[in-house]
């Protein structure tokens, strides 16, 4: 099983240091999201959902931790998250279910640590 609390956390140190070492195309990067996930027609925790799903969909394991936590500091409930992951395997099928398994293990993780 994947620790995607640590993930996230070395993940994040590591964009962190590549944001030094390549500041140009990285803080771009953290601005599109920054803006993108900003409260609007629609608000930041269904954003969050949607880019988890995509996350999901997609096959990436750094998504899911990503967005799975950040969905849940957006004030995601398990049922939301759940609900995403059927999205996700709706759009994606079978591989995405494999992943919905990963989500599933981040949603635990994250969730643990956040009550």
């Amino acid at each position: 099983m994947t620790d995607y609390v640590g993930l996230y956390q070395h993940a994040n140190e590591r964009l962190e240091q590549l944001g030094s070492e390549a500041p140009g195309p990285m803080s771009g990067f953290a601005r599109l999201h920054k803006k993108t996930v900003e409260n609007g027609a629609l608000d930041t925790k269904t954003k969050e959902l949607m880019a988890l799903a995509i996350g999901i969909a997609v096959h990436c394991e750094g998504c899911i931790a990503y967005h799975t936590h950040d969905a849940i500091e957006a004030g995601a409930t398990r049922e939301e998250l759940i609900e995403t992951i059927s999205v996700a395997i709706m759009m994606g099928g079978g591989p995405a279910s494999v992943y919905a398994a990963h989500a599933m293990d981040a949603i635990e993780q994250f969730l643990a640590i956040s009550e």
